[in-house]
């Protein structure tokens, strides 16, 4: 699913890098929103906080030093 959405409440990643190639999250109640930092007026991918949630939680577990 995407969405357009505002340019208001995005943030990223502290630990970014300093070359841009990241993307931006949004959360609100109901969604939590992912869009390419290189393209902010660009469509949205929109997920269910539980699934946000889920793959964080397998990102965690599956990354580098696990």
């Amino acid at each position: 699913m995407t969405e357009h959405t505002p340019a208001r409440g995005w943030f990223t990643s502290s630990r970014s890098s300093e070359n841009a190639a990241c993307v931006e999250v949004r959360l609100s109640a109901d969604t939590v929103g992912v869009r390419d930092s290189k393209d902010r007026s660009g469509p949205a991918l929109a997920f269910d906080p539980a699934a946000w949630t889920d793959f964080l939680t397998t990102l965690k577990a599956t990354g580098p030093g696990s």
